[in-house]
């Protein structure tokens, strides 16, 4: 996972509750305790839980295993908002907060209640895992000086004009066409620590389309919006999952702001994916992708409210632990008999994973299938699949695929589609994000290989009988994207703000953009072209300009969806903004 969250890792266990102190916690916290835990145990649980997003090494901008958010390396005696590396908060700068092992037990063990608007939503119920692991982090030496000549943001300035895939070059109608032969050497490049400070809107700022389109603030003051889905009335669904809970918004065709804004459901836990069920104009259910659930709500054209309580579909997605990636979406297929939920891995790339013998490796592949991963990692990097009432249970439809955040099936065709978040750490491009047809039955590579039979260097020689059997994706994104929601353009849209006719069919995703790449790219949103379903590998800017500088910028494009009348909409959770983009004309 790149960063979703305006560069702070919901995820993770500490980045965006370094806030505490800005909402009076740091005053309730006791006296100082000490760090009674188990080292090994903790260890363990970080390992699986923690390290997708953070690194503990001793280098500032080092993200080692994570680095989405700041390196814990002495986070405990730390005062909040100081380590080296990372863009902060000017509320975590300004607390003067010490952590300590007392502050982060208050923390950990329920960072909503306790922290009332925070975006770190991983509760720790289990005391000794909490003791455990901070007893770990207690033991992590602090990091390093590194002089500022030396950062990626420095790097970023001499180095954009020459990168094709930079934030400079970025631009309505910009192609790129990542192929397999561009693909360098692992480690050609450092692996750069490189977050955004996310900032207020410059007085200039501009966000740029191609020409006969406007894009306008739709819908503003959300909370961490994340997915947003469109029922068939037109009602916009929104996961604002932070804040566990969906909002729906209304607007009449053609409108420049809402008519309604309220609160559809809440108490969810980290709600994503959002799906409507049966299709067609009178959906029933309402189905949503919880951390490790799925839940439905009983549904009526032009609902504002839940009509009851959740009902659960899937009680469990993975019973190896809610950490890693948590981002859940849903979809069904186009008979709507196959209920598709994607599942982000724990780790980067299966740290600490155990071994087994190639026939325990058979036992388990005959159940799970090809190329799934085991131990903390099961049912996870997959896209799982049952009916639509669960009584199928889970199993695997393809593996593989470290973090397909988002999903969806081509009306047109029937083809399950994923835009997916590949592994960190082997340079500036590599691994490159992707946009695909998802096979059933297919493996794609993590964590063992990569875009077909690039094996993983970390884990040379782990799994030689896959070696060949990777299927390489349809387009590749560049490295660090973090390409996030998907969507596809109606063949049959109508309305004032309806796009032309050579936009119908297409994918418009969502690129939330780099933190560990040394010159920035994604913030933005592209279009992938398609013939009769049928990408041909390449892909196209269409909506640009967040990004300020070699170390600002002032918004992250989360969710895509077409609304009734044809525009097309997106959430922003670095300005908790509903963007809207129209067609009005070739000349204007």
């Amino acid at each position: 996972m790149r960063m979703q969250n305006r560069s702070l890792c919901v995820l993770g266990f500490f980045v965006c509750g370094f806030w505490l102190a800005s909402t009076g916690l740091a005053d309730q916290a006791p006296a100082p305790a000490s760090a009674t835990g188990d080292l090994a145990r903790g260890k363990t649980f970080f390992v699986q839980n923690c390290a997708v997003c953070h690194a503990t090494g001793s280098s500032a901008g080092s993200p080692a295993a994570g680095g989405q958010g700041p390196t814990l390396a002495g986070v405990v005696g730390r005062t909040a908002g100081t380590a080296p590396g990372f863009s902060y908060t000017h509320a975590l700068v300004d607390s003067k907060l010490r952590w300590d092992a007392a502050s982060l037990e208050l923390f950990l063990e329920n960072p909503p209640a306790k922290v009332p608007g925070t975006t770190m939503v991983v509760v720790v119920a289990n005391p000794a895992d909490r003791s455990d692991v901070i007893a770990y982090l207690s033991t992590l030496a602090a990091p390093e000086t590194v002089a500022e000549t030396t950062t990626p943001q420095a790097a970023a300035v001499s180095t954009t004009a020459n990168d094709a895939g930079a934030w400079r070059n970025a631009r309505p109608g910009v192609k790129h066409h990542i192929q397999i032969s561009d693909l360098p050497p692992p480690y050609s490049t450092g692996s750069a620590g490189n977050n955004p400070q996310v900032v207020h809107p410059p007085a200039d700022a501009q966000l740029s389309v191609p020409a006969g389109f406007t894009v306008r603030r739709f819908a503003e003051h959300l909370s961490n919006p994340r997915v947003l889905r469109m029922a068939p009335n037109g009602d916009i669904f929104i996961a604002e999952t932070a804040a566990n809970r969906i909002r729906v918004i209304r607007a009449a065709d053609g409108a420049e702001t809402p008519s309604e804004n309220q609160l559809y459901a809440e108490g969810l836990d980290r709600p994503f994916g959002i799906a409507f069920y049966p299709s067609g104009e009178n959906p029933e259910w309402i189905y949503v992708g919880n951390n490790n659930s799925v839940v439905r709500f009983p549904y009526r054209s032009g609902d504002l409210k839940a009509r009851g309580a959740p009902q659960v579909i899937v009680p469990r997605l993975t019973a190896a632990g809610t950490g890693g990636h948590s981002t859940r979406d849903v979809a069904f297929s186009r008979d709507g008999r196959r209920l598709f939920i994607s599942v982000g891995s724990a780790s980067n790339v299966a740290e600490g994973i155990a071994t087994k013998s190639p026939e325990e490796i058979r036992e388990w592949e005959a159940e799970h299938g090809r190329g799934a991963c085991w131990d903390f990692e099961t049912n996870r990097a997959d896209i799982l699949v049952t009916d639509p009432e669960g009584r199928a249970g889970l199993r695997t439809f393809a593996t593989g695929i470290r973090n397909g955040v988002g999903l969806a099936v081509n009306p047109l065709t029937g083809d399950l589609w994923t835009s997916t978040n590949e592994r960190d750490g082997l340079g500036d491009n590599l691994v490159p994000d992707y946009i695909t047809r998802v096979k059933e039955g297919g493996y794609y590579g993590w964590p063992w290989y990569y875009l077909g039979q690039h094996e993983d260097p970390r884990l040379a020689g782990h799994r030689p009988d896959l070696a060949g059997v990777a299927i390489v994706p349809d387009v590749l994104v560049q490295a660090h994207s973090a390409a996030l929601e998907m969507t596809f353009y109606p063949a049959a849209a109508s309305g004032p703000a309806a796009f032309p006719a050579e936009y119908r069919g297409d994918i418009f995703a969502a690129l939330h953009g780099s933190w560990n790449r040394a010159t920035r790219t994604g913030y933005k949103i592209v279009r992938v072209h398609l013939e009769r379903g049928v990408p041909d590998g390449s892909y196209e800017d269409f909506l640009t300009g967040f990004v300020v500088d070699a170390e600002s910028v002032w918004g992250r494009p989360v969710g895509v969806a077409v609304a009734h009348d044809g525009a097309l909409l997106m959430t922003d959770d670095g300005n908790n903004v509903l963007w809207r983009v129209a067609y009005v004309g070739a000349n204007r």
